[in-house]
């Protein structure tokens, strides 16, 4: 039997955009381990669905997905955003600790 994960991915740390983190995406655990092929020297695996990346606009459709096609499934709660409020003109207190 396949299993599944589903998850909110996180924001790609190359950019301070947060495009793709509102998506719910539902990957396949991989069923064996990646073999090394000694002459080519590539990754290699016979798991083809491990290439197969669907996105749901929310979880309650992922979560449906994988229920009609049978698929036992983890959910992965999103970790939810702090914002820590900042100002320029902060830099420039008088009362700023110096280090």
């Amino acid at each position: 039997m396949a299993e599944a994960r589903i998850y909110v991915p996180a924001k790609s740390a190359m950019q301070s955009g947060r495009a793709g983190t509102r998506e719910w995406v539902l990957e396949f655990v991989p069923a064996e381990r990646k073999r090394h092929d000694p002459l080519m020297g590539w990754i290699s695996s016979g798991d083809t669905r491990q290439q197969v990346r669907l996105r749901f606009a929310s979880r309650e459709e992922a979560e449906a997905h994988a229920g009609r096609l049978g698929l036992a499934f983890t959910v992965q709660a999103p970790h939810e955003r702090t914002i820590r409020p900042k100002s320029y003109a902060d830099n420039f207190r008088y009362d700023r600790v110096r280090g």
